[in-house]
């Protein structure tokens, strides 16, 4: 195996770098508009994982 990616694993990474960017900027409009604070942070949270395994994907 050459470590390529191929097929949806190739579109896998940019898809969740989408979403971790989505995912920081709605928590990041919740926590400023004091919305739903809780939620503002698990979003946050959620984009700090989805940049994790996006990492751990490309390693």
């Amino acid at each position: 195996m050459n470590g390529t990616l191929t097929g949806i694993a190739a579109v896998a990474p940019a898809v969740a770098m989408l979403a971790a960017f989505a995912c920081a900027i709605g928590g990041g409009y919740l926590l400023v508009k004091r919305r739903q604070r809780l939620k503002g942070v698990l979003m946050l949270v959620m984009a700090a994982v989805l940049v994790g395994n996006v990492l751990i994907w490309t390693v």
